[in-house]
């Protein structure tokens, strides 16, 4: 989720092989993680820090949802540092640990299984921060052949419906003497499709080797 750097509260081991298993081809994240005696030691030099919690406490901050925490986490980031803060998968977070930050967030699952297992709540934090970050329009992937192509234009768009409408009359499904409504209908069904110029072409491609098999064709 582009998130690089992570710092370790008082690991029982590490490194550990099976950490690098897990890791499934992150490892360099593993590498160059920051190993911390103590919370307040992680903490160091950040301005706002987001504890994740699943049960309500009489201490601390407030619980927020997850996208009104992300946004104040986002306009931080943008003065310094900001850290989210994950308990281990037994027992979470301590009550000194939830106070050592300013904001806690409750992801809202359903309360019969609020306590989410450590990986789910990392990623649904790290994929919300991913999508403020990109204000909800994922990245385009690199050296990705572009999949759309120009609008098509009026000219080209009206070219296709005569098209159209001259292999549906050649067929027998159109009858010009008894139009109906099929004609808007069909103007309504592609006009929703916001057309392309290589779309354009595909279809006309289609009606042309229509026009070829039928003996319609010029």
């Amino acid at each position: 989720m582009g998130l690089s750097r992570l710092r370790l509260v008082a690991p029982r081991t590490f490194p550990h092989p099976e950490a690098d298993a897990r890791a499934a081809g992150a490892v360099d994240i593993l590498s160059q993680a920051s190993v911390c005696s103590s919370l307040p030691e992680a903490l160091a030099g950040t301005l706002k820090a987001v504890a994740l919690t699943a049960r309500g406490r009489d201490l601390g901050p407030t619980p927020l949802g997850v996208r009104p925490a992300v946004a104040g986490l986002m306009a931080a980031a943008a003065e310094g540092e900001v850290a989210l803060v994950f308990g281990n998968e037994t027992n979470g977070l301590t009550n000194d640990e939830l106070l050592c930050c300013q904001v806690a967030v409750t992801i809202p699952a359903d309360p019969a299984f609020s306590s989410l297992n450590l990986g789910a709540a990392v990623q649904v934090m790290a994929y919300e921060l991913r999508m403020a970050a990109w204000e909800g329009r994922p990245p385009e992937a690199l050296g990705a052949t572009p999949s759309v192509s120009a609008p098509a234009t009026l000219e080209e768009v009206e070219g296709f419906y005569s098209h159209l409408e001259a292999v549906m009359t050649a067929s027998g499904f159109y009858n010009p003497a008894q139009p109906g409504r099929l004609l808007p209908k069909l103007r309504r069904l592609f006009g929703r499709a916001a057309l392309e110029r290589d779309e354009i072409n595909i279809l006309r491609g289609i009606l042309a080797a229509t026009q070829q098999k039928t003996g319609h064709g010029r």
